[in-house]
């Protein structure tokens, strides 16, 4: 295998490890999570910061307390050298949160912050892992909530995402080929 080969299949690894990472954080999936960072991992995300481990115990109450999140990762770079490698990851995050003053129909709020993912990686025993993430943001919005598809008719033609396991993502990656 060349060596370019070799670099974009790192490439690959890497940037599915930053995906998984988005998916189990909507999922509210703490396993899945610490799946993608070494077990020494840190993260740095302003209000939280620390070890992975504290990181996943103090954003799985905020993430559970809201109604639902959607991360998009977009414009990923990713500088691979030997068993190290550095990422930048844009993100824009949704968050349904229940609105204290009650704004929007059904009392919600969207929130929605962009900014980018700075992770380095480290491979170890031949896997990728996050070694450590910063989150930077550019910028944050809030809006009422339409709450269309919360109501009916739609509600109930509608599939939604769940948190956790009984999201329909799951069955469908451990159905067989």
């Amino acid at each position: 295998m060349t060596d370019r080969l070799a670099v974009l299949l790192d490439k690959q690894d890497i940037a599915e490890i930053i995906y998984r990472l988005a998916r189990a954080i909507d999922r509210c999936d703490p396993e899945a999570m610490a799946a993608c960072y070494h077990a020494d991992a840190t993260d740095d995300h302003g209000l939280i910061k620390g070890s992975i481990d504290d990181f996943i115990a103090q954003v799985m109450p905020m993430l559970q307390g809201m109604e639902r999140t959607q991360h998009n990762i977009t414009n990923l770079l990713i500088e691979v050298n030997g068993g190290t490698a550095r990422s930048e990851a844009y993100f824009i995050a949704q968050h349904t949160l229940a609105s204290e003053t009650g704004a929007g129909e059904l009392g919600k709020v969207e929130m929605f912050a962009a900014g980018r993912y700075l992770d380095r990686f480290t491979r170890r025993q031949g896997s990728w892992k996050i070694a450590h993430r910063h989150a930077i943001y550019d910028w944050t919005m809030s809006v009422p909530s339409s709450g269309g598809w919360d109501a009916e008719p739609m509600a109930a033609l509608l599939r939604r995402g769940e948190r956790g396991r009984a999201d329909p993502s799951y069955a469908h990656f451990s159905a067989s080929l």
